[in-house]
């Protein structure tokens, strides 16, 4: 009788995966973890061993979205390329971590390469401009000038004495 080898079919696909599949300062790794509720996403830099941007169905951005999974992932996808864009990556490849390609890992990859992320070009010029884009905050009336507090009325039983 042979000894099981690794815990699940998904870690073997994982090992397997993380063979041929590595980031580096250029091209860094866009790795995806799906639990049954939540999906997380890392951009991680493999040579120095540090995550760059991540984001996730908990981040604070997403607490309050009203949706399937399905469309959480979508916008987790969107929240993290916006911060990798925002952090100055072009290039990503993607590490499905043993996940099938299929719903939520699949929903997350389409909107990196929709940005143009996963592409082996890059992201566009386009893209870039309109990810790190800040704002326009409308212009806010200068502050009013603090006045001195009102005096407080001294209290009945006081004044009596």
């Amino acid at each position: 009788m042979y000894a099981r080898r690794y815990i699940s079919k998904r870690h073997h696909r994982k090992y397997r995966l993380r063979f041929k599949i590595r980031g580096t300062a250029d091209r860094p790794r866009l790795s995806v973890f799906r639990s049954a509720r939540h999906i997380y996403a890392q951009v991680i830099d493999d040579d120095t061993g540090r995550t760059l941007v991540s984001a996730s169905t908990r981040d604070p951005a997403l607490v309050d979205f009203e949706g399937n999974k399905v469309a959480a992932a979508r916008k987790v996808g969107d929240l993290v390329v916006k911060r990798a864009l925002t952090a100055g990556v072009t290039k990503l490849v993607f590490d499905r971590n043993g996940f099938l390609y299929t719903g939520r890992v699949a929903a997350l990859s389409k909107a990196a390469h929709k940005s143009g992320l996963l592409s082996r070009a890059g992201a566009s010029a386009k893209a870039i401009a309109k990810a790190t884009a800040k704002p326009a905050q409308p212009e806010q009336a200068p502050a009013a000038e603090a006045a001195e507090p009102a005096p407080v009325a001294e209290s009945a039983d006081k004044a009596e004495e």
